[in-house]
């Protein structure tokens, strides 16, 4: 079998789009706990104790953090997701770990050029299953494949794949997006706490903290990680509260249970991720390269930032309050996250 070669696709972005609303006004740290666990006004004095935390490299104090620059109407939070923002691993190793893929399973035949593998792209919409099935109804299925058995063969494909792809982003060669370091020395000299979440990463929780690690020791010391530990450990601790505010206040518990188990656990992360950087969740800004970000931003009130990656180009994101195609320049910076106030 021969591959055969594919028209040349030109991937064009679209221009960021900037919604000019302005989110909720600053509120004072005393409201926090309750406006991150309830939406009951009623709610909003109570505060509890908390404890000190300590975690894989970072600690959480009970004490509120001292911010450089900023007085407390100006308080702000930056969360970020690791796939598509810190790294964009798709644009960098997709392609060369589907051919390591096709070389591990024997498919001497299958190698993905980047006009081919940008055609698949454009034809299947960014469906993996669809652009292996596409590619192999066009040059031909390997002969000892059972016809019955094609669905089982993108699987392994699949699986290797991935593989190949998280070898690529433990590796020292695999680079973070550009201009993300120079936006967290900008965020730490401005007062502003980073928040890098882990926990709901697709590569797994160890692997999206190794991509933080190339962050360096010195940022690494300056940022919070909210993973699979620290969101278990907040969740826990929100139904506790919860029950106890109920019981004092003889109201029912009802926490939200409605959601996909993989979107809900996105939500629970984000609410982590707001407690860790003691700021309310309205004066957060979530900086998301997923489509299951911004809907779990959305669900909280949570301000959503896009940033679009190889996986995203060509999505719409109608919820984010902006969509740029990477950090500084005429992109994100935090400057603008200060000058914005979105409703």
């Amino acid at each position: 079998m021969a591959v055969s070669s594919c028209s040349t696709f030109k991937n064009t972005l679209p221009s960021p789009v900037i919604n000019r609303n302005s989110y909720c006004s600053g509120m004072r740290k005393t409201h926090l706990r309750s406006l991150c666990f309830f939406s009951s006004t009623s709610l909003r004095s109570f505060t509890y104790r908390r404890k000190h935390l300590q975690f894989n490299g970072f600690t959480a104090w009970s004490s509120q953090p001292t911010f450089h620059n900023e007085s407390p109407d100006q308080e702000l939070a930056v969360l970020l997701e690791i796939e598509g923002v810190l790294m964009d691993a798709h644009r960098m190793g997709n392609r060369q770990s589907f051919n390591v893929a096709f070389q591990k399973l024997g498919l001497d035949c299958a190698n993905w050029t980047e006009p081919i593998y940008s055609d698949l792209v454009r034809k299947s919409g960014g469906d993996e299953e669809r652009m292996l099935a596409l590619f192999f109804n066009k040059i031909g299925w390997p002969t000892s494949l059972p016809s019955n058995e094609k669905d089982a063969f993108i699987k392994r494909v699949l699986k290797e794949k991935k593989i190949a792809l998280d070898d690529f982003v433990l590796s020292k060669t695999s680079p973070l997006r550009p201009g993300v370091e120079e936006f967290i020395d900008d965020a730490h000299y401005a007062g502003i706490p980073v928040v890098v979440l882990t926990a709901y990463s697709k590569s797994g929780d160890k692997i999206a903290r190794s991509v933080v690690q190339k962050l360096g020791d010195e940022r690494f010391s300056r940022i919070k990680i909210v993973g699979e530990e620290e969101m278990e450990q907040t969740s826990a601790e929100k139904q506790r509260i919860a029950e106890e505010v109920a019981s004092m206040l003889k109201l029912s518990v009802d926490l939200d249970t409605s959601s996909t188990e993989s979107l809900q656990k996105v939500v629970v992360t984000l609410r982590a991720g707001a407690e860790y950087a003691e700021v309310p969740l309205c004066n957060c800004v979530l900086v998301a390269g997923s489509q299951t970000g911004v809907v779990a931003a959305e669900r909280i009130g949570m301000p959503c930032v896009v940033l679009r990656s190889s996986l995203t180009a060509r999505a719409e994101f109608p919820s984010a309050k902006a969509v740029m195609d990477g950090f500084g320049g005429a992109d994100l910076s935090v400057s603008k996250l200060k000058q914005k106030r979105w409703s």
